[in-house]
């Protein structure tokens, strides 16, 4: 078994100021999905433009700031919240909702879309692929303040918490909501799709791997199960997001509507 090295969650002090590891990772995953997007913006037939990609991620980032701690307040956070009503700005110490998170950037992402006249649906699709290494960066910032372990267990790769060996169920998350998404989501996008299909295909993957990694992740306290002694917070909120994904993807397939991120192909002659 491992045990947990206990790191430092200040990354770096200077003098009163203080950098948490916590919020880099939130600056590595706005670079991260900037740089994608910069990549595919850049392919042959892409209609979108550097100036679309940097405005898209300024709007991301807000929604996902707002939406993750408005959220984790609703969902998690309520009574210390209550308690101590200015704890809701110290967002570089954690305390973010990903489905809050995600309600957010849906809101950001509708506003861009309407301000730049494009098809909301075609904004949402050319943003699935993009949070991915976001997700496991956070997951890694979770890791190190020490904080989501999963339940005991005896298995070789826990680590020891406490002196109690645990599941590290914030990696089982990076490594599933980060790397196989962002594998799924952007090889499934460097081909044309029908519209929406990218967006079902990520509400679908990330739901399902959410609902997974709860059943050996411990529940918030203030939380716990919520029903059947199993069904935590998190699987409430992730199976409406399975539902929807797999509903977008029959309507996709089913309307078969070409996507407005790349010029169509001219037909060559019969």
């Amino acid at each position: 078994m491992l045990t947990y090295p206990a790191i430092d969650p200040i990354a770096l002090s200077l003098g009163p100021l203080k950098v948490r590891w916590y919020g880099l990772m939130y600056v590595i995953g706005f670079v991260a999905a900037w740089w994608l997007a910069r990549r595919r913006a850049a392919q042959p037939g892409s209609t979108w433009k550097p100036v679309d990609v940097d405005d898209l991620v300024f709007y991301s980032a807000l929604g996902v700031i707002l939406g993750g701690r408005l959220g984790w307040v609703l969902f998690y956070g309520f009574e210390g919240i209550r308690d101590n009503p200015l704890q809701i700005l110290r967002v570089w110490e954690g305390g973010m909702s990903f489905h809050g998170g995600l309600l957010g950037v849906l809101a950001a992402l509708a506003l861009f879309a309407r301000q730049r006249g494009r098809h909301i649906a075609d904004v949402f699709d050319f943003a699935a692929p993009l949070p991915a290494i976001g997700l496991l960066a956070g997951r890694i910032g979770n890791f190190i303040n020490g904080e989501l372990w999963g339940k005991p267990t005896d298995f070789a790769w826990a680590f020891i918490v406490d002196g109690v060996p645990r599941h590290a169920s914030q990696l089982y998350e990076g490594a599933l909501e980060g790397v196989v998404l962002f594998v799924i989501l952007w090889t499934f996008t460097s081909r044309p799709r029908p519209r929406l299909a990218p967006s079902g295909l990520f509400l679908l993957c990330y739901g399902c791997f959410r609902f997974i990694v709860e059943f050996v992740r411990v529940p918030d306290l203030n939380r716990g199960y919520l029903l059947f002694d199993w069904v935590t917070m998190g699987q409430v909120l992730s199976l409406p997001m399975i539902l929807a994904g797999i509903a977008l993807l029959v309507i996709a397939y089913r309307n078969d509507q070409p996507s407005g991120n790349r010029t169509l192909e001219p037909q060559g002659p019969r």
